[in-house]
Order: structure tokens, then C-alpha cells, then sequence
């Protein structure tokens, strides 16, 4: 397995999107940086691009990888070679060049603005948390859907319904589901939804860690109410953990089924 994360992760890390990718976030996190002169704000700004474009280029990303690697994948899987090993390699080297690049495009700029001598070096850290876990978990389930479709129109279709469910649609949908019920004890409510949506988790995740989070929305306001912030913290960690772990095992189990 570690040959196939090395080979993925160098030949991703080279790639023409990939630098793209890395660029991008370094321009956008100096852009932010240099009009706020508020590290909080600047961090909350990131926060909302880190929550909603992460998912979208990684399940973008994820489905494109495999598809476009389906043929020389079958080509291995001639040999005698797991053909779970060969996947999660292949999954983990995307997920850690993707990652490596938010990671470094992100660092660059907030580490010239001296993020390390200030009080939101823990705020700063919880942003790359959330971002590597995304990335990760994002990755897998569109690995997942990939490798369960062979038609790649409605791979993607699939994959982009998800994020579009889980990064636009879910918030609107509890809240719709919070007023039905608003006559009802809704916080334990509000809590299981929220861990079932990785993207919800990361934002709540970052929330407490600003202390903000009575006045960003319900689900951070109940979180800090029932765990406090380092709990709230910590569950939500382990949440994303579980969002990245449930995928990756799936991705096993339909590769045993798969009639390659």
C-alpha cells in the first residue's frame, strides 16, 4: 500500500491542478490577510471558503482521479495485487496532495503575519484540521460513488448532488426542520444532525475554537451548551474522523464486490 500512496501522491503533487490549486489558496488567503488587518476576521472569511470549496474540489477531484485512472487501475489489478491496497493507496495519495497543498498555500501567508506569536495560532490550527479532513473525507466518498458507478456522467452527478446537499441545502433543511419542531426540546436534535454532515462539523469545529459561536448559528450555540469548547472540540474532531473512516472502509467493501 505505501508504494501505491507514493506513487500517487508524487505523480498528484506534480500535476498542473494541483499547483492551480495551491496558488489559488495562496492568493486568496494574502488577499484576505491584506485587507483585514482583524486575524479573527480573517480567519472567519477563511472558514467560509475552507467549508465550501474544499468539499467541491475534492469530490470533483476525487471522481476525475479514478475515472481517469480506471484503465491503468484494471491494468494493475491483472497482477496479483489487493485490490483494497491498490485503492486506499491510491485514495490516500490524492487526499494527502490535496491536502499538502491547502495546508502550504494557507501556512505561507498567515506565517508572514506572524501566526505563531499570536492568540489564533489555535484558531489558525483548526482551520488546516478542518480543511485536511475534508479533504480527506470528501476524497473517499467521491472515490466511493466512482468506483460504484462506471458511467461517469452520473458518477458526477451524483458527486456534485452531494456537495451541493451537504454544503448548501443541509443548512436550510435544518432550519426548516428546527421551526417545525420549535414547540420541542430540539438541542440533541440539532446535535445529531449536525454529525452527520462533515461540512456542518468542520464550520462548528472552528466556531468554538474562535468562541464565536453563539452568534454563528443554533448547532455551535448547542455544541458549546452541552460540551463545552475544548469537548465541543474534540467531538467534532472525532466526528470528521468517523466521516473519513465509514468512506474509506465502504471504498473496501465495494471494491471486494467490484467485477473489475
Amino acid at each position: 500500500m505505501i508504494k501505491f500512496i507514493k506513487y500517487s501522491f508524487f505523480n498528484l503533487i506534480r500535476s498542473y491542478w494541483t499547483i492551480i490549486y495551491f496558488v489559488f489558496f495562496l492568493i486568496i488567503s494574502s488577499t484576505i490577510l491584506y485587507f483585514s488587518a482583524d486575524l479573527t476576521k480573517s480567519i472567519v472569511s477563511m472558514m467560509n471558503i475552507v467549508t465550501v470549496l474544499i468539499p467541491l474540489v475534492a469530490i470533483i477531484f476525487g471522481a476525475i482521479f479514478y475515472y481517469n485512472s480506471r484503465e491503468f487501475t484494471e491494468l494493475l489489478l491483472a497482477q496479483p495485487i489487493k485490490r483494497s491496497s491498490l485503492l486506499i493507496g491510491q485514495y490516500t495519495g490524492l487526499s494527502l496532495s490535496l491536502s499538502l497543498s491547502f495546508v502550504a498555500g494557507v501556512s505561507i501567508p498567515f506565517l508572514t503575519q506572524g501566526i505563531l506569536a499570536s492568540d489564533h495560532l489555535i484558531d489558525f490550527l483548526l482551520i488546516l484540521m478542518a480543511g485536511v479532513c475534508l479533504s480527506f473525507s470528501m476524497s473517499a466518498i467521491a472515490f466511493a460513488i466512482a468506483l460504484k458507478h462506471e458511467d461517469r456522467i452520473r458518477g458526477f452527478s451524483i458527486a456534485l448532488f452531494i456537495w451541493f446537499f451537504l454544503a448548501i441545502l443541509y443548512d436550510g433543511l435544518l432550519l426548516i426542520l428546527l421551526i417545525l419542531f420549535k414547540d420541542y426540546p430540539t438541542d440533541y436534535l440539532a446535535i445529531t444532525v449536525t454529525i452527520l454532515n462533515p461540512v456542518d462539523l468542520s464550520r462548528v469545529m472552528i466556531m468554538l475554537g474562535l468562541d464565536i459561536s453563539a452568534l454563528m448559528g443554533q448547532t455551535s450555540a448547542v455544541f458549546l451548551k452541552f460540551f463545552g469548547t475544548l469537548k465541543g472540540i474534540s467531538i467534532s474532531f472525532i466526528s470528521l474522523l468517523c466521516w473519513i473512516l465509514i468512506p474509506a472502509l465502504l471504498i473496501v467493501k465495494i471494491a471486494r464486490k467490484k467485477d473489475f
